[in-house]
C-alpha cells in the first residue's frame, strides 16, 4: 500500500461550481478535450485529479476569463466511467482526501495544473455536548438515507458503507445534502476539526427546525 506523497507536483484540477468532500461522490458529464485527457489518464494510470470549487472564472475555458481555484480542494478517484455518446465521457468519482493548492498553471491545453500538499484528517470529537450533537446529526442522516431509499433507492447521493458512528463521516454528508450556500458549504469542507462541523451543522439544522 503506497503511502501520501507529501506534494502532489503536477496534480490536474477540475475546477467547478461545487464542492466536494471526503467519501462525496461527483457525476460529471465530460465532454471538453482537456477533461477527456485528464479523465483517460487518470483512469489509465490510477491517479486521483483535484476537485476545487471554482473562486472566478468559468467551468468551460476562456481566454478573457480565466477559471481561478480555490486554495483548499478534494482529491477525486474515478470509480465509475461509461461513455454515453461519441465524445462524451461520463465518470463517477470519489472524494478521498483534502489538499492545499501551493500554485497552479494552465498548461497549452486549457488544463489546470497544480502544486498540491495533502491536509490533515479532521481531528477527532471530544466533550460531551459535542458528542450528543454528534448523534443528533447522525439520527438525522440516518432518516435522509431511509426517506431517499424507500422514494427512490438508486438516487442515493452517498456511497456505501454509512458510517454513521464517524463524526467527519456525518457532517460531511449533512453538509453536502443541506441547503447551505456555496460558500458556506467550502468553509465547511476546509475545516479540519470534525467537531467544529458537527457543531456549524447542528446549529443550522436547529435555526431551520431539521431537529
Amino acid at each position: 500500500m503506497s503511502s501520501t506523497p507529501t506534494v502532489y507536483a503536477d496534480l490536474p484540477l477540475f475546477p467547478l461550481h461545487t464542492v466536494l468532500f471526503p467519501d462525496g461522490l461527483l457525476p460529471l458529464k465530460i465532454f471538453e478535450a482537456r477533461y477527456l485527457d485528464m479523465a483517460r489518464d487518470c483512469l489509465r494510470e490510477k491517479t486521483p485529479f483535484g476537485v476545487c470549487m471554482l473562486k472566478s472564472g468559468a467551468e468551460v475555458a476562456r481566454e478573457e476569463e480565466p477559471s481561478v481555484p480555490e486554495t483548499i480542494g478534494c482529491l477525486a478517484e474515478i470509480d465509475e466511467c461509461d461513455v454515453e455518446a461519441f465524445g462524451m465521457l461520463l465518470i463517477r468519482a470519489r472524494g478521498t482526501k483534502r489538499f492545499r493548492l501551493l500554485s497552479h498553471r494552465v498548461e497549452a491545453s486549457g488544463l489546470l495544473v497544480g502544486m498540491a500538499e495533502p491536509l490533515a484528517d479532521d481531528l477527532p470529537l471530544e466533550g460531551n455536548e459535542l458528542l450528543a450533537k454528534f448523534g443528533a446529526c447522525a439520527e438525522v442522516l440516518e432518516r435522509i438515507i431511509a426517506t431517499i431509499r424507500e422514494r427512490d433507492p438508486d438516487s442515493l447521493p452517498f456511497a456505501e458503507p454509512f458510517r454513521l458512528d464517524d463524526p467527519s463521516w456525518v457532517s460531511n454528508r449533512l453538509a453536502e445534502v443541506l441547503p447551505i450556500a456555496l460558500r458556506a458549504r467550502q468553509k465547511l469542507m476546509e475545516l479540519t476539526d470534525a467537531g467544529a462541523r458537527i457543531d456549524i451543522v447542528h446549529h443550522y439544522m436547529q435555526q431551520h427546525q431539521l431537529l
